[in-house]
């Protein structure tokens, strides 16, 4: 059985995965204090959505040279979304199960991310 092509980004478990990343940090910031709707809130709802965004972009990218910069793109903010969601744990605005749930999920992104950049450079 061959491998089935992929035509769209939605196919990509690496986008899947980050986009439940997403829908996680919407849920969770909900609940951020009313002082954050305007500062952390914002900052760590764009650094999900650049992820999903900057992993459907490379995807459509035709040279590998510039998927791979979408790809690092990506990283570059799931590395910030993990420090913003550090910053988060450490003033409480998500308890330490919460954080570990999310941690789990960033890992398995960074893997993936990781994993494609390998690929494509193969």
């Amino acid at each position: 059985m061959g491998m089935e092509k992929i035509h769209s980004f939605h196919q990509l478990v690496t986008w899947q995965k980050a986009h439940a990343l997403v829908l996680v940090v919407y849920k969770l910031t909900k609940l951020y204090p009313k002082e954050e709707q305007y500062v952390l809130v914002p900052q760590i709802r764009r650094c999900a959505i650049s992820i999903t965004s900057n992993i459907a972009e490379g995807f459509s990218r035709w040279s590998l040279k510039e998927k791979i910069q979408f790809y690092f793109i990506a990283l570059g903010s799931l590395t910030e979304l993990e420090n913003q969601l550090t910053i988060s744990r450490d003033l409480v605005y998500i308890n330490k199960q919460q954080y570990e749930d999310i941690e789990k999920k960033v890992i398995v992104v960074q893997k993936l991310l990781n994993g494609s950049i390998r690929s494509i450079r193969s």
